[in-house]
């Protein structure tokens, strides 16, 4: 007996000792630091970046944005076109169908007025804030283009912010360092070479007026003089404030420099040019407000100093995963993936708007954000522990609900309808799929329910409330009663999330109505916890306990019911069958039949004609159905649609497209924190001994 004893003492000392190796914190700046990003020359498509979640700063090979005008872009920097004349925005008019038995108002396109859908479609942009770059001459006079360089190398350093870039102007070194403020719209910059006292460096400012094209990879047209004023002024030695007028929107640019340099005006464009008279390093910080302050202004140092602080209080909160152990090949470039969408999704999105697609990099959809995506674009923030960056802008459920409650009016509907496609205002961007679409209705119920179950106080729930109880008022009211059927069932007309079928022939898709199912379910929960009275949730009950189930045939889920020839017709854009059981908890779903649809839609999913989303959610999906290896290999898919570039950018759509990295970071949050229900440590990673998966600080998925 004592011999079993002491063989069960020294088991459970061996298990102790593996436990606690296997439990100490991860290295989290080596992990970091082994994925600095290094390049030799300008990826077109592909700035570097500095930013700090609501200002981003692009930049080419030089550390500036000398031979790619790259986009500097901010939450605040918003514009509208003049009317055009003879269009009134009071002459918008609804679109207006009848569905079982009810007329309702929809946002849609009117073919009447189809000057003022124009103009509501493209106003309010988002605009680039101009241009910072080098004038580099070669000795002979003539302007260096970037094959005139040699030796060009840059490096961004993920831990602290900073990107360093050199390269040989006329056979001499030229040093250059990049970074942003935390809390600023404002970069710094150090320049350092023999060249700057030969007259041969010098540093403009430049401004473009806005584009009209929806897809531009650089916002602003720079050979545009009208439209557009900048007046300069000189408030200190070294310090200069230029105010910048675009029709009613007016911001100001503060550039302060050290070192001798003078400022000049080109002509009478928009273009000032800082020469250095004297001396080989140059530092200036330059500053963009929508405001005029005094005390914008800081010093290279201290940018320098503030922006390493935040990123490494950045690194060092929430969760971090380490697969170094890993036999698996893939496991380095997951990891880079996974520490490159980081630091992207840190610059781009964690603002005070939610992101669009192509977050602080470039300007798709007139720089509008799509409430659908904001799922993609943060929940991973809440699984990752970062649930502050988040809610810089879930705010945004708060802020506009008043004009959500008066567009659920106009439908004839209680509760909220959030908007598909907006900008800084709350006014919807008119057409069908925006009218129609209905996916991202339950979002804030979701974001609700994760942000209580890593914060449930009092606090949280004040938060929500109004939210949450308006949310599902609108689910409730928006089904429809079938009497024939003794029902409640999705009916046309509606745009779904592959938005690839005719919206008034489609019928109870699948996603849609788990989702709504999912919402009602979750609001009872809250209802619960606020002790709303019976008679005021007894509308979401009795729809909840009647829903349509969720569409079948042959054995498998479809996109929708009755839908014709779906696997023959209908397997390219989303694959959001997939989705009611990864992306979602599974509310109406049946284990069986769901992982017999998700075994064909693996081998007959047509995978080059979908987006970058697509692949984490399948692989949610695969880990949720006990089949890791098949999570694994939809994240390591080898497609032109979901790729990740040096800097980290990714494919999938616009590009760069940021939901592909905030999908990324959901997924792997689930397969290493695992969700309700799940069994044992990291469970969406194989336990074949391929993955060595070391996690700390995940939340688990709903």
């Amino acid at each position: 007996m004592k011999k079993y004893i002491g063989l069960l003492g020294l088991c459970c000392a061996l298990f102790m000792f593996v436990v606690s190796a296997f439990a100490e914190p991860i290295d989290r700046e080596s992990l970091v630091k082994r994925h600095r990003i290094s390049t030799t020359g300008t990826l077109l498509m592909s700035p570097a970046q500095v930013g700090n979640g609501k200002f981003a700063f692009g930049m080419d090979i030089t550390g500036l944005q000398t031979f790619a005008p790259f986009n500097i872009l901010s939450d605040w920097a918003w514009h509208s076109f003049p009317l055009p004349v003879g269009v009134r925005l009071e002459d918008y008019q609804p679109k207006v169908v009848e569905t079982y038995g009810k007329k309702i108002a929809y946002i849609d396109t009117d073919q009447e007025h189809p000057e003022v859908s124009a103009y509501l479609a493209r106003n309010p942009h988002r605009f680039n804030l101009g241009r910072v770059a080098f004038r580099l001459l070669q000795d002979n006079g003539r302007v260096a283009k970037e094959f005139d360089l040699r030796a060009t190398r840059q490096e961004t350093d993920l831990w602290s912010g900073m990107v360093y870039s050199r390269f040989e102007l006329n056979k001499k070194e030229v040093k250059v360092r990049t970074v942003c403020h935390p809390d600023k719209d404002m970069i710094g910059v150090t320049v350092e070479g023999e060249q700057l006292k030969e007259g041969k460096i010098a540093v403009y400012l430049d401004f473009s007026y806005p584009e009209t094209r929806q897809f531009p990879h650089y916002m602003g047209r720079y050979d545009t003089i009208s439209g557009h004023q900048s007046t300069l002024e000189k408030i200190a030695a070294n310090t200069v404030r230029i105010s910048r007028q675009l029709d009613d929107m007016r911001y100001y640019v503060t550039l302060s420099w050290d070192g001798q340099a003078e400022l000049t005006r080109e002509g009478n464009t928009h273009r000032f040019i800082l020469q250095p008279t004297g001396g080989e390093k140059l530092s200036f910080s330059c500053c963009y407000s929508p405001v005029q302050r005094e005390d914008d202004v800081e010093s290279f140092a201290s940018i320098q100093k503030k922006s390493a602080e935040s990123w490494e209080k950045y690194w060092r909160s929430g969760a971090a995963v380490d697969l170094s152990g890993s036999k698996d090949p893939r496991w380095l470039e997951l990891e880079r993936r996974i520490i490159l969408s980081q630091y992207v999704m840190r610059v781009n999105e964690a603002g005070l708007f939610p992101p669009q697609e192509s977050g602080l990099v470039n300007n798709g959809w007139y720089g509008r954000f799509h409430f659908e995506m904001i799922w993609w674009h943060g929940v991973h923030y809440g699984l990752w522990n970062r649930m502050e960056y988040f809610n810089n802008y879930l705010n945004i459920y708060k802020d506009f609900m008043p004009e959500a409650l008066e567009r659920a009016k106009l439908e004839g509907r209680s509760g909220v309808r959030w908007p598909k496609c907006t900008g800084n205002i709350n006014r919807e961007w008119p057409c069908d799929a925006h009218a129609f679409l209905i996916w991202h209705q339950p979002h804030p119920i979701y974001f609700a329910e994760m942000e209580y179950r890593l914060n449930a106080t009092n606090e949280t729930l004040d938060k929500w409330k109004e939210v949450v109880v308006n949310t599902a008022d609108y689910i409730a009211d928006y089904l429809f009663y079938d009497k024939k059927r003794k029902e409640y069932v999705l009916a046309p007309p509606v745009v779904i999330v592959s938005e690839n079928t005719k919206p008034y022939e489609t019928m109870n898709p699948i996603f849609e109505l788990g989702y709504l199912r999912y919402g009602l379910r979750t609001a009872l929960a809250w209802a619960e916890r606020l002790n709303l009275p019976e008679k005021r949730t007894k509308k979401w009950k009795e729809v909840l306990s009647k829903m349509a189930p969720l569409p079948i045939q042959e054995g498998v889920y479809v996109t929708y019911e009755g839908i014709p020839n779906m696997w023959t017709e209908k397997t390219y854009e989303h694959p959001a069958l997939t989705g009611v059981y990864g992306m979602l908890p599974g509310d109406g779903v049946d284990l069986d039949t769901f992982k017999r649809t998700l075994d064909k839609v693996n081998k007959e999913w047509q995978f080059h004609r979908i987006w970058g989303w697509d692949f984490p959610m399948m692989a949610m999906a695969a880990a949720r159905t006990g089949q890791p290896e098949m999570a694994i290999d939809f994240l390591m898919h080898s497609s032109l649609k979901f790729q990740f570039d040096e800097h980290g950018l990714a494919t999938g759509g616009p590009y760069p497209y940021f939901p592909s990295n905030g999908a990324l970071l959901t997924a792997i949050a689930m397969m290493c924190g695992g969700w309700d229900g799940s069994v044992g440590d990291a469970p969406g990673f194989p336990k074949d001994g391929s993955w060595v998966v070391r996690h700390e600080g995940f939340a688990p998925m709903q």
